[in-house]
């Protein structure tokens, strides 16, 4: 059982994750928001806490940074795009309850206070921009960490906003160049 609300974008995502999880949930009803709902996800942010769980697509990135912008100190959990693919359809529907179980495991909470524990320097002596394979090594850290794949920009603002310890970065870089 999860104590936090789980946001998905959703019915067939509510489907999908309660297979894995015994948890309320909010559907935003993709990224339109009925009347309504940004309020009850606010309140259930101030009552239990929520978890934002949203497609790993360019809408559902939106619609996760609309949440954030409008409700501070959301949890975040990141499905990797090819564990949300079905015949072309990107989204959590189509998950494992295995995938949607370890997504959940590694949710990580944005941070309120601007950190710049990482500069794009990191990035680029790592590899992660500038290289034919920096989008393939930004995919698999992110799935090791947690927080999903980004283009160069975002995968920096969440190594920044997660909470992101140099040691996690070290040990995931680690593991994709074994």
């Amino acid at each position: 059982m999860i104590k936090e609300v789980i946001v998905v974008e959703g019915k067939d995502d509510v489907s999908a994750v309660k297979k894995a999880v015994k948890a309320e949930m909010i559907t935003t009803g993709g990224f339109g928001f009925p009347k309504g709902v940004m309020e009850r996800i606010k309140q259930a942010q101030k009552r239990c806490g929520v978890i934002v769980f949203t497609d790993p697509d360019f809408a559902g990135e939106k619609i996760r940074k609309k949440i954030s912008s409008e409700v501070p100190g959301c949890k975040h959990a990141f499905l990797p795009r090819e564990e949300a693919i079905k015949d072309k359809d990107i989204g959590i529907e189509n998950a494992s309850v295995e995938s949607i179980l370890k997504a959940l495991e590694k949710v990580r909470v944005e941070s309120k206070e601007k950190r710049e524990e990482f500069k794009q320097i990191d990035l680029i002596k790592n590899g992660l921009i500038g290289d034919g394979k920096s989008s393939f090594k930004r995919d698999e850290i992110g799935k090791i960490l947690g927080i999903g794949y980004g283009n160069a920009k975002q995968f920096l603002n969440r190594l920044n906003n997660y909470g992101v310890t140099r040691e996690e970065f070290n040990e995931a870089l680690q593991k994709i160049n074994e």
